[in-house]
């Protein structure tokens, strides 16, 4: 019943696409496990479902919540990430439980002052779906949240099913693999910055070289994408979250995300976050801009309401960003370079962001960006094999 009813659903969902997004449609050859509702409703029949979803969490522009609703699925309860819910959270900013006022279903945030959902969270629930759209680079939390939730998957015996994406990123791997030495929620497994994987190949990789706390398992059940390979191109339907705006940004995020480790700003509290980078103390470039306190997205940027001097990435071509398969450090090199207060420049947070403890010695010591990618190579080839176990679909090489 729940499966035909879903046929009618979907169908109506897909006429009435009226969704409005900031980014342009999809390449619509690509299906994402999300919308295969035939693989995997007849395993929501007769079942307690918990979902962990945030405003990605789409059908053709459509909530899945809101789909699952339709046809019946006994939904208990949402687990949402950084950002939460509905999306709208400051990265960073701590959210709380609350009802959600449109389905009347308890919301558990994952990145209040619990990460992990607690066994009493998960005692009357036997399958949990998650589906949310990542962008493929190791502090991007999704897959820290995914970490926390297959543990208490695992030692609850609640299964999971991953409703799988494509990975915007995933057409490369490069970047210092994580010293688990500076292990944090930006950074909790042994991978590099960019590590070329879907969520759910991801959590393939979690389960296989047993990552979990002692060693244990949970079991996996994925819903694949169609048409998808690691040479694909794809546009995302919507913001991951609110400050990749664009499929520049998202581009730019492996490369521009070192600077949140620095005194510099990468736009977060303008209009172009991650797609631009400065301080009021940077000594070049003549582009100007003033991070301001922005709901929902940045209310307390770093330097707020100070005229900050920078560069300006805007300029660059999407495409030539599309095609470019490694990490770009001459904007990290760059910053370095023209602070104003080299002493200040670095914070302690850099560590957790870069994963390692060479890469700042490095750029004090005025490396080139050849002489620091050397350094990471023997432990991203290693990676690059691990990885290939866990693959789902065709590689880039």
């Amino acid at each position: 019943m729940i499966y035909y009813k879903a046929l009618f659903v979907l169908s109506i969902f897909i006429l009435l696409n009226l969704s409005s997004c900031s980014m342009p449609p999809q390449d619509m050859s690509i299906i994402t496990g999300a919308e295969q509702t035939e693989l995997y409703l007849s395993k929501l029949e007769n079942k307690r479902v918990a979902i962990v979803a945030n405003h990605t969490t789409l059908i053709k522009g459509k909530h899945l919540v809101d789909l699952l609703l339709s046809l019946d699925v006994d939904i208990k309860k949402i687990f949402s990430p950084e950002h939460g819910f509905r999306g709208k959270a400051d990265a960073g900013e701590h959210v709380t439980n609350y009802i959600d006022k449109k389905t009347g279903l308890p919301v558990i945030s994952l990145y209040g002052s619990n990460k992990k959902p607690k066994l009493s969270d998960l005692n009357n629930i036997d399958v949990l779906i998650f589906d949310l759209q990542d962008v493929g680079v190791r502090y991007y939390t999704y897959i820290s949240t995914m970490h926390y939730v297959m543990e208490a998957c695992a030692q609850a015996g609640v299964d999971i099913i991953i409703l799988d994406r494509p990975n915007p990123n995933g057409f490369y791997v490069d970047g210092p693999v994580l010293n688990l030495k500076f292990k944090s929620f930006v950074g909790m497994h042994p991978v590099p910055i960019v590590h070329g994987m879907t969520i759910g190949e991801y959590a393939q990789m979690i389960n296989g070289e047993k990552w979990l706390t002692n060693k244990i398992t949970c079991k996996l059940d994925i819903i694949p994408c169609k048409n998808y390979t690691h040479k694909s191109r794809y546009t995302l339907p919507v913001n991951p979250s609110p400050n990749l705006q664009n499929m520049r940004s998202i581009y730019l995020y492996p490369s521009l995300g070192f600077f949140e480790g620095t005194s510099l700003s990468v736009g977060r509290g303008t209009m172009f976050p991650f797609q631009v980078f400065g301080a009021p103390n940077f000594n070049q470039g003549e582009f100007v801009f003033m991070p301001k306190s922005i709901e929902g997205a940045s209310k307390y940027p770093k330097h707020q309401n100070k005229q900050c001097f920078g560069v300006d990435l805007r300029k660059i071509d999407v495409d030539d960003l599309k095609n470019t398969t490694q990490i770009q450090l001459k904007w990290i090199l760059l910053g370095y370079q023209q602070s104003g207060d080299k002493n200040q420049f670095f914070k302690k947070f850099f560590y957790n962001i870069s994963g390692v403890e060479d890469l700042k010695k490095q750029i004090i010591n005025n490396k080139s960006e050849k002489e620091i990618r050397e350094t990471w190579q023997t432990e991203l080839n290693a990676f690059k094999k691990i990885r290939k176990k866990y693959l789902l679909y065709s590689d880039f090489e």
